[in-house]
């Protein structure tokens, strides 16, 4: 090893030894291209003495990294600004208000500040919506993660409206593109049926087709928004995107905590993933939990998310598998629903899968999204199971090291360069409440 700067550069390889996979003590090798070489207990002869860094991992479990398929990551610095409110006056009075002070800068740092948290929670790549999206982009790319950013389309029927976020969208798409980054990406996203016209819809349907790039829409969040749609449109909302070719395999929908059985069935048959964000759900008291008995039946994608950190309040995806597990065994009165491996999947593979991230497993040939696990501590011991135990008793505290594409991002818990970015979030997150009571 040399010093502790080169090892978290990019495109260094390493060799990880003694992490447990499924139970069992592993080596991992990790080329310099960011690419899984070899897994096992025999492959040091082979793979040891090419390692620029050797990583002493006995004692952790390693597990794929977690993906966050639905957040909108700089309203971290809304964090703890306004709890415990009714939805629509929570909105109106609270947070439209001040994110209409919001710049891109304010944006940025937010959006540091959500990737600093992620990466100390072990998430590695994440789908997100909001405005001043470049400037997430930007944020996510000098945080060393992945990300998928997507315009939030809003036109409420107003073609004015539709063609000003049509630029935008189109704009965001060509400013990624120019940042030449692998690790980022461009969604369309229109924000919901409710808020979106059919003619928008259709238009955003369009760009992600043609683009071969996802769609990242909320979906039948509340029971309100199914029965307007209902009234407004003759159908239920699920069947109004699927008319405007909105489901698709490259589609996230978020929420759907309202959905029916057919609509379950449909959105299978579609192929599109689901984004289960139970907190958030909770929290503001949607009525309904996501109906995650009829999708797995139907044979639907389900992922995770955490949702903003103003209706959450935090971006640990550890703590929102336990939340998942439970109110699903609690909403659908069934103990064995959605059991500590499938949660396991949700926020690993699934997510994964359906943001196009190249990682997932642990296995030769993948990304080298990784992230190890201190077995010693208490939420740890004794280990009886280990997926129960990161489950029901962990936390994103339990993360000790981050590796994405290969490159450190927290070693050891050190992650660099943390404390300028909570002083300078702080910064924003306080002009802006002085800002919006002025």
């Amino acid at each position: 090893m040399t010093s502790e700067e080169d090892f978290f550069a990019p495109n260094t390889s390493k060799f990880i030894t003694g992490a447990r996979i499924d139970g069992t003590p592993q080596d991992i090798y990790i080329g310099r291209d960011g690419i899984i070489g070899a897994v096992g207990s025999d492959i040091a002869g082979e793979y040891r003495r090419e390692a620029d860094f050797l990583v002493d991992a006995s004692g952790t479990i390693a597990l794929p990294g977690l993906v966050n398929t639905h957040t909108h990551a700089a309203m971290t610095l809304l964090r703890g600004y306004a709890d415990d409110m009714n939805l629509q006056e929570w909105l109106s009075e609270k947070i439209w208000p001040l994110e209409a002070h919001l710049t891109g800068n304010d944006v940025y740092w937010g959006t540091r500040l959500a990737c600093l948290e992620m990466i100390r929670s072990g998430t590695i790549a994440f789908n997100d919506m909001y405005f001043f999206m470049d400037e997430a982009a930007r944020a996510t790319a000098d945080a060393g993660i992945k990300g998928t950013f997507a315009h939030g389309f809003i036109d409420l029927g107003n073609d004015e409206k539709r063609e000003a976020e049509i630029a935008a969208t189109k704009e965001l798409y060509a400013a990624v593109s120019t940042m030449n980054n692998p690790r980022l990406q461009v969604a369309v996203g229109p924000h919901a049926p409710y808020t979106v016209s059919p003619e928008g819809l259709e238009w955003c349907a369009g760009f992600s087709r043609d683009n071969d790039i996802g769609l990242h829409i909320h979906l039948a969040e509340t029971e309100q928004e199914v029965s307007d749609c209902t009234r407004q449109h003759g159908m239920r909302p699920a069947a109004l995107l699927d008319q405007c070719g909105c489901l698709t395999d490259r589609t996230v929908a978020a929420h759907c905590c309202w959905l029916n059985e057919d609509e379950s069935r449909l959105i299978a048959e579609r192929g599109v993933t689901v984004s289960h964000n139970p907190a958030s759900n909770m929290k503001l008291a949607v009525g309904r939990a996501m109906p995650y008995h009829w999708l797995k039946d139907a044979g639907a994608r389900v992922s995770l998310g955490t949702d903003g950190c103003s209706s959450n309040n935090n971006l640990d995806l550890i703590e929102e598998m336990k939340f998942a597990a439970l109110l699903q065994k609690y909403a659908w009165n069934s103990s064995v629903l959605l059991p500590a491996h499938e949660a396991l999947t949700l926020a690993t593979s699934a997510g994964a899968r359906a943001l196009r991230t190249g990682g997932g497993v642990i296995a030769p040939g993948s990304a080298a999204d990784i992230i190890l696990l201190d077995t010693r501590t208490p939420s740890m011991v004794p280990l009886h199971n280990a997926d129960s135990n990161i489950v029901y008793a962990a936390s994103g505290a339990a993360v000790s090291t981050v590796f994405c594409n290969g490159t450190a991002l927290m070693f050891e818990k050190v992650i660099p360069g943390e404390e300028d970015i909570l002083i300078r979030a702080q910064e924003c997150a306080d002009d802006l409440v002085a800002q919006s009571s002025s």
